[in-house]
């Protein structure tokens, strides 16, 4: 039952994702959560997440954020970054995910989800049938309703840290491409 809130990998940032591995094996497009995902929840885009999001640009890849905020955020964050976005976009719903994914043009095969949620973020990438990659939070300073929900998701990391264990599979991967 859990098992639908389980990423398809967890890594302890999204600057540490090999996201060449993941172009060369087909992906061409990523949607990224925005809050404690790519920066400190409410804050603008940095030097490091607007580095990220060109780099990736120029490696070929299609970006698009996918928020539950406002579109008042998600713009002031998009600001320096110049990509393609979706606001109040419903998370854990499919709808956002496949509109996504029909704005970059790519297909559930072709499309990566990172995301520092399981609720939201990774349940909503598996019910759309895409590549889960859970993050840890940026920031432990989170919105109340954020705070509870990181209790319940102790419990389902729990069970997914004994599955990757019977598995033999690495359970939280500290990172591949040096940063």
């Amino acid at each position: 039952m859990l098992e639908r809130f389980y990423p398809d990998l967890y890594i302890k940032s999204a600057y540490r994702i090999d996201f060449q591995k993941y172009y060369a094996s087909g992906y061409r497009g990523i949607i990224f959560d925005i809050d404690n995902t790519l920066v400190p929840h409410g804050a603008p885009a940095d030097g490091r997440s607007i580095e990220l999001i060109q780099g990736l640009k120029r490696m070929g890849f299609a970006i698009l954020l996918l928020s539950n905020n406002k579109e008042p955020r998600v713009q002031m964050f998009n600001q320096a970054v110049n990509v393609q976005y979706i606001f109040k976009a419903g998370k854990p719903g499919k709808k956002g995910y496949a509109r996504a994914m029909e704005m970059m043009g790519t297909d559930r095969k072709s499309t990566l989800f990172v995301g520092d949620q399981l609720f939201t973020d990774v349940w909503g990438a598996r019910n759309a049938g895409i590549f889960s990659i859970l993050v840890q939070p940026i920031d432990k300073k989170e919105e109340i309703q954020i705070v509870l929900k990181r209790y319940l998701e102790k419990i389902v990391l729990a069970c997914y840290r004994r599955k990757c264990r019977k598995e033999s599979r690495i359970y939280l991967v500290e990172g591949t491409n040096g940063h």
